[in-house]
C-alpha cells in the first residue's frame, strides 16, 4: 500500500509550481520532488540547448531515479513537462495556468535576478509565453493522462495560490480517507 497519493504539478515555467509544491509539502507532509533540482543534483542531462540556453533533460535517468519513490507514494512532483511520466505514477495531475501578461513579467524578472540559464529572455522567454498562450502543457497533460486525473487551476494571484493549496489539501485528505491511510 502506498504511504500517500502522488501528485503532479505541471505548467509553463513561472506559473507557481515550485511555490505551491513547497507549501503543499510543508502542510501535507508529502515529499516534494522538484524534477529540475533532481536532474541538476544528479547530472541527468543529455546535452545542452544553446538556442534556449538550458540543459536537455535525460528523461530515462530521471524516471529510473524516481521509480521507487513513486511506487512508495506520498510525493508531489513539480515539473513543467509531463508527457514522459507514466500515468501509473500519479493519482492526480494539476496544471497551473497564468495570464500571459503576468507570466511574461514573472519570467522576465527571473533573468534580472539570476542572470544565468535560470533567467528568461529572448527566445526562451518568447517560447514559454507562447507555450502558455497555445495551451501546450495543458494539452500535453490531457493527452498523457486519463481525463479524470487532469485538473486546471488558475495561478495569477496569492489568493489563487491559497485557494489551490486548500483545494489540494482537501483532495489529499479525501484520498487518504478513501485509501485507508
Amino acid at each position: 500500500m502506498k504511504s500517500g497519493p502522488n501528485i503532479l504539478l505541471t505548467g509553463t515555467p513561472g506559473v507557481g509550481k515550485s511555490t505551491l509544491a513547497q507549501l503543499l509539502a510543508e502542510r501535507s507532509g508529502l515529499e516534494w520532488i522538484n524534477v529540475g533540482d533532481l536532474a541538476r543534483d544528479n547530472n541527468f542531462f543529455d546535452g545542452y540547448d544553446d538556442e534556449r540556453d538550458c540543459p536537455i533533460l535525460d528523461e530515462d535517468k530521471v524516471l529510473d531515479e524516481m521509480e521507487d519513490m513513486m511506487e512508495e507514494g506520498g510525493t508531489i512532483v513539480d515539473y513543467h513537462g509531463c508527457d514522459f511520466f507514466p500515468e501509473r505514477f500519479f493519482d492526480i495531475v494539476f496544471v497551473l495556468r497564468t495570464d500571459n501578461t503576468l507570466l511574461f513579467d514573472r519570467l522576465a524578472s527571473r533573468y534580472h535576478i539570476f542572470k544565468c540559464s535560470w533567467g528568461y529572455q529572448g527566445k526562451k522567454l518568447e517560447d514559454n509565453v507562447e507555450c502558455e498562450i497555445m495551451n501546450v502543457l495543458r494539452d500535453e497533460a490531457k493527452e498523457s493522462y486519463a481525463e479524470h486525473l487532469v485538473h486546471e487551476l488558475p495561478s495569477n494571484t496569492t489568493e489563487d495560490m491559497e485557494s489551490n493549496l486548500e483545494r489540494i489539501l482537501l483532495w489529499i485528505a479525501a484520498w487518504k480517507r478513501d485509501n485507508g491511510c
